[in-house]
């Protein structure tokens, strides 16, 4: 499949239809870093949003391309159609309308199409911040949470409901070592590998992949926890959050009474 003719024959479908003002790539495409594993992300500007009459342009375009096998009508978000073609094209575009598109930033758009000259306006995205303090404690408060409720776990047999609490404490992980890097242009979720630092992609690979047996899952909690807690402490004071320490105390007990288990320090 020849990507390049796919987003032209797209472009041309709806250039010339009077409710499309602006058609644009986004996400990888629009960045400039996409492979040839991404999907294509367009950003339409349509005069009246995502209405029923943009949704059956868009599909007409979109079946230019290819025989059209999914097909989600604005129901993840009320802006957003997701397509998967046969040969397993994924084609996703977001719908807005020209007052929302002027609140955005001309980061990570490319141009098809503009008629309105609408990306000139657009300011350039600010400058990377860094993590957001607000988030960050929420991710440090909910690891600790998660560890609390191995209790439950291993208390009700609820084994596979355990490796299900492992899955968020490792994507809580991983959330953390992509602040650590500040990698720009994220992308999608497939995206990682260009994220994260070698040593990031090692402490990952060596942490356990439980089965569903209490010792396993009291394992892989405490590998997690050793992985965790002294870096997020560490992005903390980096980040100037106050680190949690009565909720930390009060679930380390919480574990020792119910469980015997002591979790790994997290000062370092």
């Amino acid at each position: 499949m020849n990507k390049t003719k796919v987003i032209q024959d797209i472009s041309a479908a709806l250039r010339n239809e009077p409710t499309v003002r602006a058609l644009f790539l986004s996400g990888s495409y629009g960045a400039g870093i996409e492979d040839s594993y991404s999907d294509i992300d367009f950003l339409a500007v349509s005069r009246d949003g995502p209405t029923d009459e943009f949704a059956a342009l868009w599909r007409e375009a979109v079946g230019r391309v290819g025989e059209i096998v999914l097909w989600w009508d604005r129901q993840a978000k009320p802006m957003l159609i997701n397509a998967i073609t046969a040969d397993w094209l994924r084609i996703d575009v977001e719908i807005v309308t020209p007052d929302q598109v002027a609140r955005r930033t001309a980061s990570g758009l490319k141009a098809l199409f503009d008629h309105d000259r609408v990306l000139e306006a657009l300011p350039p995205a600010p400058q990377n911040a860094g993590p957001n303090p607000a988030r960050m404690k929420w991710q440090f408060e909910e690891f600790i949470r998660i560890l609390g409720l191995l209790s439950l776990a291993i208390g009700r047999g609820e084994y596979l409901n355990g490796i299900t609490g492992i899955f968020h404490l490792r994507n809580l992980l991983t959330e953390l070592l992509i602040e650590e890097t500040a990698a720009p242009n994220r992308g999608g979720v497939l995206h990682l590998n260009r994220l994260i630092s070698e040593e990031q992609k090692s402490l990952l690979a060596a942490l356990p992949v439980p089965s569903p047996t209490r010792e396993s899952v009291i394992a892989a909690n405490l590998a997690y926890a050793e992985a965790y807690l002294p870096r997020a402490r560490r992005m903390a004071r980096k980040i100037g959050v106050e680190w949690p320490e009565r909720f930390e105390a009060a679930t380390r007990a919480h574990l020792r009474e119910a469980l015997a288990v002591e979790l790994p320090p997290s000062a370092t």
